[in-house]
């Protein structure tokens, strides 16, 4: 496979495990119902104001192989963003860089250096929080494509690699110059891994014109598939394909949608429906419906269906109610589309946060579809307050806004050979304008519209938007876990030091509450107890005297102490580690 090379990669490769671990300290809680109520919400929703780099270190204990999406949108590095490379990467030879403020190709020939050192430390933190089912997209247009193309093969597998997603991020009409050929980018790329390829990954999705082959988004309860007769035949022109239902067989050069036995069934079932003399529907219950079934979504994003950049920058001007300078926003209709396609009750991170675009669409999408998704963002700019949380506080709780948005209820290509069934598809097509009109203040007539067939809904508003509601954290990044000297720090709370040690040695999470019988117990793992012997302003020692701390419930314990006066071979015999506090807390 092949492999990026490029100025201080051999520096950068295992800068991760560098990075210092911070904890990260509680500033707020936000709760849409109770806005005045900043207690801790406990809700799972979090927003990290920090460098992301050391964020994400930050959430390894807690949520390493636990993220179930991960959606970023990092620098482009067009040379127009002006983002600052400042890792504290304490080597010589690429310490000029820090703090620099990476510019145009022109006057930085090593911008894409920076870049991909910027990058590498941050995705190989991303991959040890991606759960064993986790998806992973990035945003990225055509300036670093190709190289973060084959850094992705080498952190997250290039057997992983699932494709590009082609979003249509402009239909503004290229600008007439003087050059003699132009080429106006109007699409970005969306990069797409996941982190083992043997899982499944897309969910079934079904509404009520679903087909038993292709289902489609919607809800879940009787579920009506259409029969239609299929005129690509080709080699199922067979007997078994030829078999009456209900005394009727499939046209010349067509075959039906079921087989032979799933007809029969319903026919005895009354779930076969005969109209004009054809057959066209049968009625699956819910409980019928396979719901192991996965597809894929296409890898074409159009703006007509998902929205393009000067729609999301509108949106987010919309919610703030003023224009606050972002000129990239992703729209919300994107990352909802990309969650759509996976489990509901994922928690979903963001470590490009910007303007909370994700946020948004993980409530918006929870509200459609109900379900339990949560979202973490880190972002490392002054705005985290103001303007990435202000966004989510303002779409949990509603705001002020006067306008209208369109949604398409329903979209089918028109084509030589379904124009042969054009009342079918009218008919379809009516039929899903007929169980929208609740959803809808307004919902347009079947229409063709770019050779497609649609139906329209809009919401109207007049002065407010009603929020999603929803909770959540506000966090900043907090002091080291160690100081200079290799000493811990003592400003750091001691339940998040106990957290730490316990995720060092098991890569679990600390869920057991401290008590004050067993004050020092961390948690028993694989009939290991773990015990963290630490008073902040006292020295302790494992003696005789002092292993009444730990109850004799498990075939190993480790302990961590100041010091210890019981010999090794003593404490082989009674099947106890000794662990000397700070010098062998493990460093990951």
């Amino acid at each position: 496979m092949p492999t990026l090379n490029w100025i201080g990669k051999d520096k950068i490769i295992n800068h991760y495990h560098d990075v210092p671990f911070r904890t990260l300290d509680f500033r707020y809680g936000f709760r849409a119902d109770m806005p005045e109520d900043t207690s801790p919400t406990g809700s799972g929703n979090k927003i990290i104001h920090g460098d992301n780099l050391e964020a994400l270190k930050a959430l390894l204990p807690e949520y390493e192989g636990r993220i179930g999406c991960i959606y970023i949108d990092p620098p482009y590095n067009t040379g127009n963003e002006a983002w600052v490379y400042n890792d504290n990467v304490n080597d010589p030879h690429i310490r000029r860089w820090l703090g620099e403020v990476v510019g145009q190709e022109g006057e930085d020939l090593t911008r894409h250096d920076k870049w991909a050192c910027m990058m590498y430390p941050r995705l190989k933190l991303m991959r040890q929080l991606l759960a064993d089912d986790g998806v992973i997209f990035i945003s990225i247009d055509e300036n670093e494509l190709a190289q973060l193309k084959i850094l992705c093969d080498e952190i997250f597998s290039e057997a992983n690699f699932l494709g590009i997603l082609c979003w249509e991020s402009t239909t503004q009409p290229i600008n007439a110059g003087k050059a003699k050929f132009q080429l106006q980018q109007k699409t970005e790329n969306i990069l797409c891994y996941v982190a083992n390829k043997e899982n499944k990954y897309f969910k079934l999705k079904v509404d009520e014109t679903s087909s038993p082959t292709y289902p489609h988004t919607g809800k879940l309860g009787k579920c009506r598939f259409e029969i239609i007769e299929k005129s690509d035949a080709g080699q199922y022109q067979r007997n078994t394909m030829k078999f009456p239902i209900l005394g009727h067989y499939p046209r010349k050069g067509k075959r039906w949608q079921i087989g032979e036995e799933t007809a029969k069934r319903l026919v005895e079932e009354n779930k076969i429906e005969v109209i004009d003399g054809i057959v066209k529907k049968a009625i699956y219950p819910e409980d019928e419906i396979d719901k192991t079934k996965y597809f894929p979504f296409w890898s074409l994003l159009l703006a007509k269906d998902v929205g393009s950049a000067l729609q999301a920058k509108e949106e987010l001007n919309n919610v703030m109610g003023k224009a606050v300078g972002f000129d990239t926003v992703k729209p919300v209709k994107l990352i909802s589309e990309l969650l759509s396609h996976f489990d509901d009750n994922i928690t979903v991170l963001d470590c490009f946060a910007g303007s909370a675009t994700t946020a948004h669409a993980v409530l918006e999408q929870n509200k459609k579809d109900g379900g339990r998704r949560n979202f973490i963002l880190v972002e490392m700019m002054d705005y985290a307050e103001n303007i990435t949380a202000e966004r989510v506080k303002r779409v949990m709780r509603g705001y002020d806004f006067t306008g209208k948005e369109e949604e398409e209820i329903y979209s089918k290509k028109l084509t030589p050979k379904n124009l042969k069934q054009g009342k079918t598809l009218l008919e379809e097509a009516e039929r899903a304008a007929e169980a929208a009109k609740g959803k809808y203040d307004k919902v347009s007539k079947p229409k063709v519209k770019d050779d497609c067939l649609t139906v329209t809904g809009t919401k109207i508003y007049t002065g407010y938007k009603k929020g999603t509601g929803g909770e959540f954290d506000y966090y900043e990044l907090g002091e080291p876990l160690f100081l200079a000297d290799g000493t811990l720090n003592e400003n750091v709370d001691e339940d998040k030091i106990r957290e730490y040690i316990y995720y060092s040695e098991t890569h679990r999470h600390l869920e057991r509450l401290r008590n004050e019988k067993y004050k020092y117990l961390l948690d028993y793992y694989n009939d290991t107890g773990y015990f963290f012997y630490y008073e902040k302003e006292s020295m302790t020692i494992l003696s005789y005297d002092t292993l009444n701390i730990v109850p004799r419930q498990a075939g190993h314990y480790v302990i961590y102490a100041d010091s210890c006066t019981i010999d090794k071979a003593q404490l082989a015999e009674m099947n106890v580690t000794f662990k000397k506090i700070p010098r062998d807390i493990n460093r990951f």
